[in-house]
């Protein structure tokens, strides 16, 4: 009995002295709210989206990529004619613990989605994140109506098109046929929000712009505005492996493990370009964005250069679709103005200047360092 107890002990220790995996990672520019109504930015996007979780997420292995569910039980069960969607939870997803919770564990529900996405067409909070929704579900922009000729949005007031049919299944009744409104709902402002938390921290307008809690495996540890972000893993996040596939080496190397295999995320914020380029080949940096004016620095043929790989430094590469936007001063004498010939001048401008375009983005990481 004494050498199992021991045995024990000396188990118990080691699993405690284990250290924490840690990922260094760089944001070029400073953080804006982590509440997910209002997110508007990339680089806080990947904040939120590591704290809250969607119904749905991407297989991004997958080519082309899937979707595939995050909280939800299943992919949802769309009618024939794309106008009714049933969608169903998973149950036993708990938020973070958090004072608003009075030191009870709150489970996610259906609700909670519902509440979020009230939140994206309330006035008082001007998300503009609405047009996600808008136009779509069945009493949703009555109820934004409603509000504007009021003052007050109504959140206990039942919206025809977002049934509840119970606390972990959703039935959503649309304007119009779509088939794509599960890819909408993979969208980070649509995540789940718990009206306890807003109620707690939520400011004049409702927005809770420092303090997120939400589902995901990632809490937030430390924030220092503008300067350094501590992401921790979320421990009492349910139970999930890694199983997504389109990769033949990655899903080898990862197929079945734990997710997240991350404990601790350090982020610093760093404007300059030369700051972040020497930050990440100093080994303070694990994982690096090599925008334009640095790949001179990392690439030479469009291949990353030899000394870079001799230390273990890797460079992956994605195809990126954005959208740009070009704003016209109308009062501009050679520009401006609502004359066909004006009209005409503006046409005739290049098109990357209106048009959408695809960049190829990369990225470096330090192999040796990244799991």
């Amino acid at each position: 009995m004494a050498a199992a107890a021991s045995m024990m002990m000396a188990a118990a220790w080691a699993w405690a002295a284990a250290p924490v995996k840690t990922l260094h990672y760089i944001l070029p520019a400073a953080e804006a709210s982590f509440d997910p109504a209002l997110g508007r930015d990339l680089y806080t996007g990947h904040i939120t989206e590591a704290i809250f979780e969607t119904l749905y997420t991407y297989d991004y292995l997958a080519r082309p990529v899937q979707l595939a569910p995050e909280t939800a039980a299943a992919l949802p069960e769309v009618a024939a004619d794309g106008k009714t969607y049933l969608i169903r939870l998973k149950p036993g997803t708990y938020f973070t613990p958090d004072p608003a919770f009075h030191g009870q564990p709150r489970e996610l529900t259906v609700a909670d989605y519902v509440y979020a996405w009230k939140r994206l067409f309330d006035p008082r909070l001007a998300s503009p994140n609405a047009w996600l929704l808008e136009g779509k579900v069945l009493g949703l922009d009555a109820l934004a109506e409603q509000a504007r000729q009021t003052g007050r949005f109504n959140y206990d007031a039942p919206v025809a098109g977002l049934e509840i049919i119970d606390p972990y299944t959703l039935r959503i009744h649309l304007t119009r046929t779509d088939f794509n409104l599960g890819m909408i709902l993979a969208y980070a402002p649509l995540a789940a929000v718990a009206r306890e938390v807003v109620d707690l921290y939520g400011d004049s307008k409702g927005e809770v712009a420092g303090h997120p809690v939400g589902t995901g495996v990632y809490k937030l540890g430390q924030w220092i505005r503008g300067s350094r972000i501590v992401l921790e893993e979320n421990t009492g996040h349910r139970a999930e492996v890694w199983d997504f596939h389109g990769d033949a080496v990655i899903e080898r190397q990862m197929k079945g493990k734990k997710i997240p295999q991350i404990g601790r995320i350090e982020i610093s914020v760093q404007l300059e370009d030369q700051s972040r380029w020497l930050s990440f080949t100093s080994g303070e940096a694990d994982l690096f964005w090599l925008d334009g004016p640095l790949a001179p620095k990392a690439l030479v043929d469009g291949k990353l250069r030899p000394e870079l790989a001799e230390r273990g430094i890797q460079l992956s590469r994605i195809v990126d679709p954005g959208l740009s936007y070009y704003y016209w001063n109308m009062r501009d004498p050679v520009v401006g103005g609502f004359s066909k010939e004006k009209i005409a001048l503006r046409c005739a401008a290049p098109s990357p200047w209106r048009t959408m375009w695809t960049r190829k983005s990369a990225w470096c990481t330090t192999a040796k360092r990244s799991v």
